[in-house]
């Protein structure tokens, strides 16, 4: 009887291990999500090998995955069972894709042929080339060719912070088409949460305001974060080393967490009038670092379920504190609700993906992002708009001064000797006091357009002035020259005389630029060794060329420094409105295009967009634009 019942679970057994039918690969399978083939096991207290699964009573554990792509945090190794079978006229070879990015420790076996098996390594706990086949964000795995018979591989996933599996297949060339469609929305999403935090960056220097300060901060970090959630921070960042506890999913966000707090402190003066609030921020703030601390001593599971249990006390506490100062008529904590909300909803589904509530798609990878991005900008609001109510408290203070001063005259009349000196002392610290004002506004206006080394305007000048000035040339008919000038062999010049000499070549070369440049030209300095020269007006091709000209021999006359006499030559590159470009950007681009040719060509010398019959990148787009046909004819 005993051996009978043994015999039925064993054919129970190898009955529930051939029950789900292999995934079947058609022509057109690319791009196919398997999670409804797959199968699932628990391994209860990490007891399994490779070598069990050849256990029919191991295989009757499987359960079918039936979708499922995430198990959420488990302190336990979870086994993937994938199935795959070739139709016929399908193709041989196919990429695997195991999209858990920021998987810790994730082992795949494939058969070697021979009875036995190929481990592979993957997951964040490997340095990036050894955990994929091939070059992409997420984890790619060459199958080997199949043939008639069905082909089955294992995962084995451990994460405690989370465990998730969305496994596709592929043809290269469609994984490639698709690669590239990412790559172009996430850089706009890169591009502006980074051009946000270099323009808050530049007022935070101007300003040195604190809540500037966290913001910057806080954009950094959550820059950093979606760049590893995404993958491309492993892919491109640090590739050549397993993901440091400093960069994994629970360090970043705890970071971010944290300057958020201070942030939201800072913005809503949680100091001012909530005191509770105020601490339970600072109680979040110490949490997060418990995460931290407790992360880097290896309790990864500790320190993911610690950063899923602290919005619970921030996030109602700052809502709370913007909803307050809303009331009150705070106008900055309206965009603070707004950008933090959306936040707010965005981490909830990546709380309930990590604990395996919800599954795992394109939506939930891109809502992070976006919102974040949408965080930045209303936080950027906030702040400029935070700025703005301390300059009008300013102007109200210096209304208040005005009024005591009236007051004071008023009592002029029971003592006019005394109030007479008293009014005047007083109006002559009010003077001083509006003269530094006003000196403090030239001083940061002056800073906000000009390089402090050389005097001359900057980049955000020169952006300005040529979009005003090619809207001046748009009504008038008239046109515009953009030269890009670079020194070339500038560097040898730091690294043997010093950084002493290679300012004093710098002022030389802007000084010698405003000499021979017309008084209604703007000459500008770009950074490093990059200089640029805006041309308005009907001669302006005529007298770009001259000016290039005369620059190219006037620049490279010798520099004096000390005893030396430092020489260097200079590359230019010149593109004309409308010929070349209609915006700056064009224009800009066009002029680069030429100034990467002269350097291409030996340097010391300039080129002038489509002197050579070859149109600029712009120009070459607009043509193509116009030879498309429109269908109306």
């Amino acid at each position: 009887m005993q051996r009978f019942v043994s015999s039925i679970v064993l054919l129970l057994g190898l009955a529930a291990g051939v029950c789900a039918a292999p995934a079947l690969l058609e022509s057109d399978s690319s791009g196919m999500l398997l999670n409804q083939d797959i199968e699932l096991l628990e391994d209860v207290g990490g007891q399994l090998s490779i070598a069990d699964m050849a256990d029919p009573a191991v295989q009757s554990r499987f359960q079918p995955a039936a979708g499922r792509a995430t198990v959420g945090q488990s302190r336990n190794p979870w086994w993937v069972k994938v199935s795959l079978q070739r139709a016929a006229g399908a193709p041989s070879q196919w990429w695997l894709e195991n999209a858990g990015i920021t998987i810790f420790n994730l082992h795949l076996y494939l058969p070697d042929g021979q009875g036995g098996w190929h481990e592979r390594a993957t997951g964040t706990a490997v340095p990036y080339a050894e955990g994929r086949d091939y070059p992409y964000r997420r984890m790619l795995f060459k199958l080997p060719e199949l043939g008639d018979e069905p082909l089955t591989l294992y995962f084995r996933s451990l994460d405690p912070a989370g465990n998730s599996f969305p496994l596709k297949i592929w043809q290269l060339s469609d994984l490639e088409q698709l690669a590239s469609n990412e790559n172009i929305g996430f850089g706009l999403i890169y591009g502006v949460i980074l051009a946000l935090l270099l323009y808050n960056l530049f007022i935070l220097i101007a300003l040195r305001d604190k809540a500037y300060l966290w913001y910057v901060l806080a954009t950094a970090c959550v820059l950093v974060f979606i760049l590893s959630m995404t993958g491309h921070g492993f892919q491109y960042l640090w590739p050549g080393s397993a993901v440091p506890f400093w960069l994994d999913r629970i360090t970043l966000p705890s970071l971010w967490g944290i300057f958020v707090m201070r942030f939201t402190q800072e913005l809503l003066y949680t100091k001012r009038g909530l005191l509770w609030p105020h601490r339970l921020l600072n109680a979040g703030c110490v949490l997060y670092v418990i995460a931290i601390l407790i992360n880097a001593f290896g309790y990864r599971a500790e320190g993911a379920l610690l950063i899923a249990l602290t919005p619970v006390v921030t996030v109602p506490t700052a809502l709370f504190s913007a909803g307050v100062r809303c009331y009150q008529g705070f106008f900055p904590a309206r965009f603070y609700l707004l950008g933090y909300g959306a936040v707010l909803g965005s981490t909830i589904v990546l709380v309930m993906r990590a604990a395996g509530l919800i599954e795992p798609s394109n939506f939930t990878a891109y809502l992070f992002p976006l919102s974040v991005a949408a965080e930045t900008i209303l936080f950027s609001f906030a702040l400029a708009y935070r700025i703005q109510m301390l300059k009008q408290e300013k102007a109200q203070a210096l209304q208040q001064v005005d009024r005591e001063k009236t007051a004071r005259l008023a009592q002029a009349q029971a003592n006019a000797a005394e109030l007479q000196h008293s009014v005047a002392l007083r109006t002559a610290e009010l003077a001083a006091t509006n003269e530094r004002l006003r000196e403090r506004e030239r001083e940061l206006q002056h800073a906000a357009f000009h390089d402090p080394l050389t005097e001359l305007p900057n980049r955000r000048y020169l952006v300005e002035r040529c979009e005003a000035a090619l809207a001046e040339a748009k009504r008038h008919n008239q046109a515009v020259a953009l030269l890009l000038i670079d020194l070339d062999h500038f560097k040898p010049i730091n690294d043997r005389h010093g950084h002493d000499a290679g300012d004093q070549m710098l002022q030389t070369i802007a000084q010698r630029l405003r000499e021979h440049v017309r008084a209604g030209d703007a000459v500008a300095r770009l950074g490093g060794d990059e200089f640029a020269v805006l041309i308005c007006g009907a001669d302006a091709e005529e007298h770009a060329r001259d000016i290039a000209r005369r620059l190219l021999a006037e620049l490279a006359q010798p520099v004096s420094y000390r005893a030396e006499r430092l020489t260097v030559t200079i590359s230019i590159g010149a593109a004309l409105y409308p010929q070349h470009a209609h915006n700056f950007t064009c224009l800009y681009k066009a002029a680069d295009e030429m100034l990467y040719k002269v350097k291409a060509r030996g340097r010391s010398g300039s080129a002038v967009c489509g002197e050579d019959g070859e149109l600029s990148s712009s120009a070459r787009l607009q043509v193509d634009v116009l030879s498309v046909p429109s269908g109306l004819g």
